[in-house]
């Protein structure tokens, strides 16, 4: 019998969707995860192709043979459940989270929001502001204060 695809359970981080297609390809399932976040950034089409396969794609455990109607309703049911639980670990970080940090990032996504608002309303003066320091000031912020945070746990 010839290699099937299948949403892996040993190597999964949300779905297994990486995972099954790794195994299928022989190929680093990481490299996919990473093909997958560029795609859900840059066209926008990796998030929508990821739920899909999810959804259509039977887990391995699933090797019988179910329609395509239970297996989409199973799928839909695994990840409103795997959403509801990054929530409630979401939820769980963000209340353990230091308060300066929260608020840290808070203004930060203020300010990008203002920014983006402003240009959707015709200033065209903020697509030169946005395109030149918006999105690396931000990539330099969030690597501070992951820096810091790493920093801080090392000295207590």
């Amino acid at each position: 019998m010839g290699n099937k695809l299948y949403r892996s359970t040993t190597d999964s981080m949300l779905g297994g969707v990486c995972g099954g297609l790794g195994a299928y390809f022989r190929f680093d399932p990481n490299l996919i995860r990473l093909i997958f976040v560029v795609l859900a950034v840059a066209p926008g089409i990796g998030i929508p192709a990821y739920i899909a396969l999810w959804l259509l794609v039977p887990e391995e455990s699933e090797r019988d043979n179910t329609s395509l109607g239970e297996r989409v309703r199973e799928g839909a049911d695994e990840i409103a459940e795997r959403a509801r639980s990054i929530g409630e670990d979401l939820r769980n970080k963000s209340n353990a989270a230091v308060p300066a940090t929260s608020l840290a990032v808070g203004v930060v996504l203020i300010i990008v929001g203002i920014g983006f608002l402003l240009r959707n309303l015709g200033f065209t003066w903020m697509n030169w502001i946005a395109r030149v320091w918006v999105w690396p000031s931000l990539l330099i912020l969030v690597g501070f204060v992951f820096l810091w945070r790493w920093i801080r746990d090392r000295t207590d």
